[in-house]
């Protein structure tokens, strides 16, 4: 399926589900009450949300032309309104039971919380998903398999790319001055809205060919990278290796590092499975590293001694709220691992918030939850 951004005929239609119950309300309401207060105070909130909502449709659709993101507008729109219809949905009985030196002020206040609504969209698509940050995970007690010094580890993850827009090229920018010396990728290289759109794989090709680094980059597939598609895409990749659930060794001055690549299938039991035969497979090692889209092997990983544990799958839930944080995780876990560091005896978990975002019908918005690649120091 490919996507093509823009206005559609179903966003139209999704706007007018919206509309019609407040246009049906609006006609009972000066049906059954001739107040002219009520006509003026419906007058400022339907009006102002209809004009606002509008605007909503113009922000999503200038993401595609500004080559920032590239969503289904219908069903983001649609999305993004909900918020709206709620709003005025909790705020008309108050209009139609207050004083009427009451409803035109409260009406007011309906509008600033829709202005606010926007002024939030607009931040979460414009602005939020696009400041990438560079996490540290500094790592202390490992070996020291560098001489005087910790081993870098650059991690990506979640990457769902659309096309070459500004947050891939800041990507590629930050993994050049990094200078790490392994880079590790943890799954999701394509948004799934994209999967059979040619660009986009040629884009993704692209972008992962500009990674290197000295011990070599190494990748796991994620839950929205097809088998069949994957090895299309990584074909003459020279540069990186797929670890398909196996172990690779690396020989380093000061040791041996292991690194376990094990692939998600859905089934958190036969993932789990899969990790317990790998590791028990796995060479002895002075320090021993996990790739695995989602922190849903945690325990498996704490069992069987695994120093670190890298992931990412949740996003840190995208969208976040003060005080609670992530609303969806997709994990089995729920929100115990949506973001961060974790220490589950002598394993380190970190899940990564990841670089790009879910396809499908949501909207690319990010909100207290921007974007990140983390910088992996183990320290002697």
């Amino acid at each position: 399926m490919v996507v093509k951004p823009g206005l559609s005929l179903r966003y139209m239609l999704a706007f007018l589900l919206f509309t019609l119950p407040s246009l049906l309300y609006v006609t009972l309401r000066r049906t059954f009450f001739r107040s002219p207060d009520w006509k003026s105070a419906w007058t400022i909130l339907g009006g102002a949300t209809v004009l606002i909502g509008t605007l909503d449709w113009a922000l999503l659709t200038l993401l595609s032309v500004l080559q920032l993101s590239y969503g289904l507008v219908a069903s983001a729109g649609f999305l993004l309104n909900v918020g709206r219809m709620v709003l005025v949905a909790v705020l008309i009985l108050p209009l139609a039971l207050t004083h009427q030196s009451v409803r035109v002020a409260l009406a007011k206040v309906g509008v600033l919380l829709q202005t606010t609504l926007t002024g939030l969209a607009f931040y979460g698509l414009y602005i939020e998903p696009f400041q990438l940050e560079v996490s540290t995970l500094s790592v202390s007690g490992a070996p020291m398999l560098f001489p005087n010094r910790s081993l870098r580890i650059l991690h990506l993850t979640d990457v769902h790319v659309e096309r070459i827009t500004i947050r891939e090229r800041t990507v590629l920018a930050k993994a050049e001055a990094l200078r790490p010396d392994l880079i590790l990728l943890t799954g999701d290289y394509v948004n799934i809205d994209y999967i059979d759109d040619p660009k986009t794989l040629a884009d993704t090709r692209w972008l992962l060919s500009q990674l290197e680094a000295p011990l070599g980059v190494y990748a796991v597939l994620g839950s929205v990278d097809p088998p069949e598609l994957m090895a299309a895409l990584f074909r003459e990749l020279e540069n990186i290796r797929v670890l398909e659930n196996e172990v690779v060794s690396l020989s380093l001055p000061g040791g041996r590092l292991n690194l376990i690549g094990v692939t998600m299938t859905h089934n958190i039991l036969l993932d789990r499975q899969m990790l317990s035969r790998v590791a028990e497979s796995a060479p002895p090692a002075d320090y021993t590293i996990l790739l695995h889209h989602s922190p849903d092997v945690a325990e498996t990983a704490s069992a069987h001694g695994i120093d670190l544990y890298l992931s990412g799958h949740t996003h840190g839930g995208q969208i976040r709220l003060p005080f609670y944080g992530a609303l969806v995780t997709f994990s089995v876990y729920g929100k115990r691992y949506e973001m961060g560091r974790y220490q589950l005896g002598a394993t380190t978990l970190y899940v990564s918030r990841g670089i790009g975002m879910e396809g499908l019908l949501l909207p690319r918005i990010r909100f207290l939850c921007p974007p990140e690649m983390t910088l992996v120091e183990l320290i002697p």
